[in-house]
């Protein structure tokens, strides 16, 4: 959210994954090659830091198409296949309108977003 310690995207945070975002207008990508301090197995990435990875770019995502602050309220990310470390690594967001999910409801002075299995709460500024 700004903050140059955040653990994500933190240029000063000494053990940070120091990522940045490319913004097109409709989606918003991270590249890192992450090294074997990130490891978790043998030779594959943490899967909590490709989860964080995935939750900063989502976020990244909502501040970049709607001008908004936001949290995530819940992250449920299913792997397929381990990410091998020393490889690099894309990530991409983008909003998908779905029939049962794309509805956006209004709660008092906030909102949440819901899509996909990913919730999020925007903040105020």
């Amino acid at each position: 959210m700004g903050d140059d310690f955040c653990f994500a995207c933190g240029e000063n945070n000494p053990i940070g994954l120091h990522l940045t975002f490319d913004f097109d207008g409709e989606r918003i990508f991270t590249r890192k090659i992450l090294p074997k301090e990130f490891q978790g197995y043998e030779g594959a990435v943490h899967g909590g830091i490709i989860s964080t990875m995935l939750d900063e770019t989502m976020c990244k995502f909502i501040s970049a198409k709607y001008h908004q602050k936001s949290l995530t309220a819940r992250l449920e990310v299913r792997f397929k296949f381990p990410t091998p470390i020393n490889q690099e690594v894309k990530i991409t967001a983008w909003q998908e309108q779905c029939a049962r999910q794309s509805k956006r409801r209004t709660e008092s002075s906030r909102r949440r977003l819901r899509q996909n299995s990913r919730s999020y709460r925007q903040i105020e500024r």
